[in-house]
């Protein structure tokens, strides 16, 4: 079963998330937690809408107001979807990288400017000397 399958009735769901179903209820009509609907509208909770049930009642148990509470799941509701996001990027530069081995190849400059090198170059060497002064 996946975690985000909606497949449990609100009494399950309640007594999993340790709350009253009218809790839910609530909750749903504030948008807390949008549980899935059947065809016939009967509310359909997964084991991530209860999990965020358990996370509603700690943090209105440490005295968070529900705007905070609403504000703090969007913002880990938001983060999820990054995650998932730069996972999905790092999939696909990965298979770049396995596809053009070698095809991109950067130097960086002295202030730390990112240059790209054509395949065989060699990045032109700075034998400068620099005096450091640091600061007082």
């Amino acid at each position: 079963m996946d975690e985000n399958s909606p497949v449990l009735a609100i009494a399950v769901a309640a007594e999993l998330a340790e709350m009253h179903p009218q809790t839910l209820r609530q909750y749903d009509r504030l948008g807390l937690v949008v549980p899935g609907r059947t065809r016939g509208g009967s509310r359909r909770y997964s084991m991530r809408d209860v999990a965020q049930l358990r996370e509603i009642a700690r943090l209105g148990s440490e005295g968070v107001s529900l705007e905070g509470i609403r504000r703090v799941l969007d913002l880990e509701n938001e983060n999820l979807v990054l995650r998932d996001r730069v996972r999905e990027l790092e999939r696909a530069l990965a298979d770049q990288l396995i596809a053009r081995p070698g095809a991109r190849v950067f130097a960086a400059t002295t202030t730390g400017a990112a240059v790209p090198l054509r395949a065989g170059m060699r990045p032109q060497r700075n034998t400068a000397v620099v005096l450091y002064r640091p600061q007082r």
